[in-house]
């Protein structure tokens, strides 16, 4: 299987950002495994969203597209999970 590319928007960067250092670096670590293996264990597809996905790291969600066409991960948004479809 071929790697994909990992695209993370800016506004979830400055989520990221905002984040304690021990998530940053669990959630950092878990978009990279998704170049490898974009739908991991306890992934999850969104409703209403052809190319959605959600993957759960601790108490917050990864929001993101995969775009199979072209190898792409798009990250959306990461939040806290009290947050994150608001």
């Amino acid at each position: 299987m071929a790697s994909y590319r990992i695209s993370i928007r800016s506004k979830a960067l400055k989520e990221l950002a905002k984040l304690p250092q021990k998530q940053q670096v669990a959630i950092s670590k878990a978009i990279k495994n998704l170049a490898d293996d974009p739908f991991p264990h306890g992934h999850k597809k969104l409703q209403g969203n052809l190319n959605g996905y959600r993957i759960r790291v601790g108490d917050y969600r990864v929001i993101y597209d995969v775009v199979k066409d072209e190898l792409i991960i798009d990250v959306i948004r990461i939040r806290h999970r009290k947050d994150v479809y608001r």
